[in-house]
């Protein structure tokens, strides 16, 4: 008999929420806490987040609250389902009730401003280096998970135990769970694909054609890996579910934030008037900006995500940016890193 675990998903969008709902069709005992009391009541009521994941009921055993410290109480696995760019003021108010040993799981994607930390840096330093964690990453649209489409993620933890513990509460016969220990690889692939993400999207807002995005792409994942070994990642990692495989379908999905970003770029809209439209955060380019600093640091040369950078915080002209990659100068394909 399968063994069924307490989870708390805190995070209200749509990720989190999908991951509540795949726990609760494992009969596992689940609570989902928004940071939002008025919506924590809305999702009690309507049974479906409106927001972010609409059209997708919420099991009626699936428990809801707005209250942290009830969640922490709650459950022997946290899943971390906070963006980036907010998790470390969330871990400030997890610390004041963290009480006992409990699993926590990363599935945020990007890099900290300023600092350049991945989630589970962020974690580590705020709740200890000892921290039973998991990162979990991979090519996982919140609007197909919930709704019984097959998808396969990677788990990985210091302690492959660890990211065995989140297979057994997650993992079923639509939502397929590897394992591994590269945590720096697999947040680098959730992270770095989002930027290329808008490069792909500028070449549909410009109108380019299947050559251009299939060049594009490749090269992007080729900056991956170059940064992802600079940055003490397995390379492999990167051909696998959490870097070819989610970049594939952040590229070109009709469900990726940050490639309607790029399309709207490459359309000449201006950054700023595209993400005050935007409900959802698209995390690609804030992680832009970190991986600009990353580059400065490190002395790596990633070229596209410079021109995504560019794009996004000088304005630059989009059709400009393809001009200036197009024309450096030529160079053996195979000397990559």
């Amino acid at each position: 008999m399968n063994k069924k675990f307490k989870i708390s998903v805190l995070g209200d969008g749509g990720w989190g929420t999908a991951l509540a709902v795949v726990g609760a069709r494992k009969q596992n005992e689940v609570l989902l806490w928004s940071a939002f009391p008025e919506y924590a009541e809305t999702l009690r009521q309507k049974r479906e987040n409106v927001k972010f994941l609409p059209g997708v009921c919420l099991p009626e055993s699936l428990k809801i609250t707005a209250d942290l410290k009830e969640a922490l109480d709650f459950a022997e696995i946290v899943v971390l389902a906070i963006p980036t760019q907010y998790l470390r003021a969330v871990l400030h108010k997890v610390k004041e009730y963290h009480g006992g040993s409990k699993l926590f799981v990363s599935v945020a994607k990007g890099l900290e401003k300023k600092t350049c930390l991945r989630p589970s840096q962020i974690i580590y330093s705020l709740l200890g280096q000892e921290t039973p964690l998991v990162v979990i990453s991979g090519p996982s649209h919140a609007e197909e998970v919930a709704r019984n489409m097959p998808t396969l993620v990677v788990a990985a933890g210091k302690h492959i135990g660890d990211a065995e513990k989140v297979q057994a509460a997650f993992a079923d016969t639509y939502f397929r769970i590897y394992s591994q220990n590269d945590i720096p690889g697999v947040e680098l692939g959730g992270a770095l694909k989002n930027v290329i993400a808008i490069a792909a999207g500028v070449c549909d807002g410009l109108q380019f054609g299947d050559n251009s995005k299939a060049g594009l792409i490749t090269r992007g994942l080729l900056e991956m890996v170059r940064l992802g070994i600079r940055m003490g990642a397995n390379p492999n990692t990167f051909y696998g579910l959490s870097g070819v495989g989610d970049l594939m379908t952040t590229c070109f999905s009709k469900h990726g934030r940050n490639l309607k970003v790029g399309r709207e770029l490459g359309g000449g809209r201006k950054i700023a008037e595209i993400l005050k439209g935007m409900e959802m955060v698209a995390e690609g380019v804030d992680t832009a900006m970190s991986v600009f600093q990353l580059c400065q640091e490190l002395k790596v040369e990633l070229p596209l995500m410079h021109e995504v950078y560019r794009l996004c915080f000088e304005d630059k002209d989009p059709r400009q940016a393809v001009q200036d990659l197009l024309g450096r100068d030529a160079r053996e394909e195979l000397k990559q890193y």
